[in-house]
C-alpha cells in the first residue's frame, strides 16, 4: 500500500517519478526560494480519507490477532518488567512512525510533491541529503520496496493459512468429517479474492471498522474469562530471566509494528495536518493500541501464568466462548486482508504500470491483483507451515522498516538543520540508540525464528 495508491490518475514509473521534483529542487537552489509549497493543497483525490477513516485504518493496521499472543510475551518477560517494557516499546514505535511521517511531509515540500510513499521518502532523503550519500538514493528506494513487498506478501499468505485452519477446526468440531487442509485453503480463495480486489482505501474503511468490532468482541470474551477469579499479583514473578527477555521484546515489537500502512494512510487524507500533532491521528491510534495490548498481556499472564499458551484463546475453559472467539478472530483477519494486501500489490503495480497501454490499465491492474492472490493461495497450499519462515522475514524486515530506516531517514533529512538536531546534536545520539534497538530486535527475532524453523522441520 504505497502513497500513490489512491489517486484515480496513475503515477509515473519508479525511475522517473521524482525527476521533475529534482529539476525543481535544482532550480530553487540556483534561483532562490519559490512560493512555499503545501503538499496537502495539491492532493486532488476523489476518494480521499477523512480523519475518522484514517484513524480506523491506523488502528486496524496494527491491531490484529497478534494481540492474543501478548500474554505469552509477558510470560517471557515477567509481570512488572513486561508492563514497563510494553509501554516503552509502544513509545518507541510511535516515535519512529512520527520520524518517518515528519520526514515525508518535510521532503514533500522540498521536492514539491503532493505525497511520498515510504520508498519515495527514503529516496528523497538521500537525494536532498549530504552529497556523499546521494548516489545511494535509488538503492535505498529499491531496498525499502523489496522489504515491504516481501514482508506484507508473505504476511497475507499467513492470513490465508490462518483462516483456513480456523475453518477446519470449527467444521471438524461440529461434524465428523476429515477433509484435506489444502481444500480449506482453496475454499478460502472464494472469499479472499473479492476482498483483496478492493483498491481504494476509502472503500476499505467499512472493512476496517467491522474488523475492529469483531476483534473487540472477541477480546471482550477473552477478558471476561481472564478477569474471572484472578490470582493475586504476587503469584507471578516480576521478572523471569535475561535469556527469555529477547522473546518478549521481539513479540511486542512485531505485534505493534504496522509502519508499512502508515504513509499510504497519511498520503490520501483530506487533511494531512491532522495526522501528527496533539492529539492527532497517530497519537490517538497508538495510545489506544498500546493500552489494549498491555491490558491483554498483563492480565492474561496474571490469569494463566506459566500455562499461558501461544494464543490465549487456547486457554479458555468454555468451549462455546472459545468457538466464538475463533470465528470472530478469523472474520477480523478476513476483513483485514484487503488493507494488508494493498502494500505488495501497489508496489508490483508501480513496476508494471509503465509497461501497460493506457486503455488496458484497469483490466491489467485487477488481473495482477487476482493472480497475486491466487499465487499466495498456491503457496499456502504447498507450505501450510509457512509461519516460521514469515517470522524470520518479519524479524529482519519489520525491525528494519520500523526502527532502522525511520531513524536513518530522519538523520539524512535533517542532517544540516542545526535547529532541528538540537543542542549538542542530541538527536543524533537518540537515533543511534534507535539503531541499537534495531540490532537487538534483528538478532533476537532471527534467533527465535531460526529455532522455530528447526523445531518445525527437524
Amino acid at each position: 500500500m504505497n502513497g500513490h495508491l489512491a489517486p484515480e490518475k496513475e503515477k509515473a514509473d519508479s525511475t522517473s517519478y521524482l525527476s521533475n521534483s529534482k529539476a525543481k529542487l535544482a532550480h530553487t537552489l540556483e534561483d532562490g526560494p519559490e512560493t512555499p509549497y503545501e503538499p496537502g493543497e495539491h492532493r486532488d483525490f476523489p476518494h480521499a480519507l477523512g480523519t475518522p477513516g484514517a484513524l480506523f485504518h491506523m488502528i486496524k493496521g496494527s491491531l490484529g490477532s497478534g494481540i492474543l499472543s501478548m500474554p505469552v510475551a509477558f510470560k517471557n518477560g515477567g509481570l512488572w518488567v513486561s508492563l514497563v517494557g510494553a509501554l516503552f516499546i509502544g513509545v518507541i514505535c510511535t516515535h519512529c512512525v512520527h520520524l518517518l511521517v515528519l520526514s515525508s511531509q518535510t521532503l514533500s515540500k522540498k521536492m514539491r510533491q503532493p505525497s511520498l510513499d515510504y520508498a519515495g521518502t527514503a529516496e528523497a532523503a538521500f537525494v536532498t541529503g549530504p552529497a556523499k550519500l546521494r548516489k545511494y538514493s535509488v538503492i535505498v528506494r529499491e531496498f525499502v520496496d523489496s522489504a515491504l513487498m516481501i514482508t506484507y506478501y508473505f504476511g497475507t499468505t499467513v492470513y490465508i493459512v490462518f483462516i483456513a485452519s480456523t475453518t477446519k477446526q470449527i467444521v471438524e468440531s461440529h461434524w465428523n468429517v476429515d477433509i484435506n487442509p489444502r481444500l480449506y485453503v482453496l475454499m478460502t480463495a472464494l472469499v479472499i479474492v473479492p476482498v483483496g480486489s478492493i483498491r481504494r482505501l476509502k472503500f476499505l474503511v467499512p472493512f476496517s471498522f467491522v474488523a475492529i468490532i469483531f476483534l473487540f468482541i472477541g477480546c471482550t470474551f477473552v477478558l471476561y474469562e481472564v478477569f474471572s477469579d484472578l490470582p493475586p499479583f504476587t503469584s507471578r514473578p516480576a521478572f523471569t530471566s535475561i535469556q527469555r527477555l529477547p522473546l518478549f521484546y521481539a513479540t511486542v515489537l512485531f505485534a505493534l509494528e504496522g509502519i508499512g500502512t502508515v504513509l499510504p494512510i497519511e498520503n490520501v487524507m483530506k487533511k494531512p495536518q491532522h495526522f501528527l500533532g496533539c492529539p492527532g491521528v497517530l497519537n490517538v491510534a497508538m495510545t489506544v493500541l498500546v493500552f489494549i495490548y498491555t491490558i491483554m498481556g498483563f492480565f492474561g499472564y496474571l490469569k494463566y501464568g506459566e500455562e499461558t499458551a501461544g494464543s490465549i484463546s487456547l486457554n479458555l475453559n468454555s468451549s462455546v466462548i472459545g468457538e466464538v472467539v475463533k470465528v470472530l478472530v478469523a472474520l477480523n483477519v478476513l476483513c483485514s486482508y484487503g488493507l494488508c494486501f494493498c502494500v505488495p500489490s501497489e508496489i508490483v503495480w508501480r513496476k508494471l504500470n509503465p509497461r501497460v497501454r493506457e486503455e488496458n490499465k484497469t483490466r491489467a491492474y485487477y488481473t495482477m491483483r487476482i493472480l497475486m492472490i491466487l499465487s499466495a493461495v498456491v503457496v499456502a497450499c504447498a507450505l501450510p507451515d509457512l509461519e516460521p519462515f514469515v517470522g524470520l522475514c518479519g524479524a529482519i524486515c519489520y525491525s528494519t522498516l520500523g526502527l532502522l530506516f525511520p531513524s536513518v531517514i530522519d538523520l539524512v533529512t535533517f542532517w544540516e538543520d542545526k535547529e532541528y538536531m538540537g543542542p549538542g546534536r542530541w538527536k543524533l545520539y537518540k537515533n543511534v540508540f534507535l539503531m541499537l534497538m534495531w540490532l537487538i530486535a534483528l538478532t533476537a527475532g532471527t534467533q527465535a525464528s531460526v529455532a522455530k524453523i528447526v523445531e518445525t522441520y527437524a
